[in-house]
């Protein structure tokens, strides 16, 4: 059953990583990181991402603006650029790695042991690009709370809250961590490949036939 199984983690450990891969893009790029609400006017929403910042109004839909320079972004938002571009570009290359090291892949059938090294660099991979995207979300969110509760702030100042981004940048570092778990259990498994078991049953049909050849009278 194991050798059943197996194939399907390895299938379920790269669909998931795949999944948490194009959140984590889409995080890059979403400008919903942080929302503020104003009071004064509950028509528009301004948001803020890496990117640019947006003010969605009720009747003319969403307007937004390039920040102008890089080194004018707070801390956080700095870094969670350089970040989260570790984080696809990392979970890219996983894909590609763990992708050639899959069973089902009749490309290098026997070199499992090479298969196996791509399973666990790609798993690892995925592990690293989970972590580097949970890392800036939750840095952010941090400093959002931070903010939210500053006592120094005046209370007719607006504040800046949770933005969906970060909802969807957390379930991309899960599903990226969670999907090089299942690729890296399928490695732990003693259990021999049936491909390794043909050719081995193969070999010894032929050293009996082999034997059997040279024995006879």
């Amino acid at each position: 059953m194991a050798l059943v199984y197996q194939p399907v983690m390895q299938l379920s450990g790269i669909l998931v990583s795949l999944l948490g891969w194009v959140l984590s893009c889409l995080t890059t790029y979403l400008p919903q990181w942080k929302n503020l609400n104003l009071e004064l006017n509950e028509l528009e929403i301004w948001t803020m991402g890496l990117w640019q910042a947006c003010v969605v109004q009720e009747e003319g839909g969403m307007q937004c603006k390039d920040f102008d320079s890089f080194l004018a972004l707070p801390p956080e938002l700095r870094i969670s650029r350089i970040l989260m571009f570790f984080s696809n570009g990392s979970g890219l290359l996983g894909l590609l790695l763990s992708g050639f090291g899959l069973d089902c892949l009749k490309i290098g059938e026997r070199q499992q042991e090479q298969k196996k090294r791509l399973l666990l660099f790609g798993g690892m991979l995925f592990w690293i690009s989970g972590i580097t995207a949970v890392v800036p979300v939750s840095w952010v969110a941090h400093s959002t709370v931070q903010e939210f509760w500053d006592e120094n702030i005046p209370d007719i100042v607006p504040r800046w809250d949770f933005g969906e981004a970060l909802f969807v940048g957390w379930l991309a570092g899960f599903c990226l961590i969670f999907g090089g778990s299942l690729l890296n259990c399928t490695i732990c498994s003693t259990e021999v490949h049936p491909s390794s078991v043909h050719y081995a049953v193969a070999e010894q049909q032929d050293q009996c036939q082999h034997l059997e050849t040279e024995t006879r009278p």
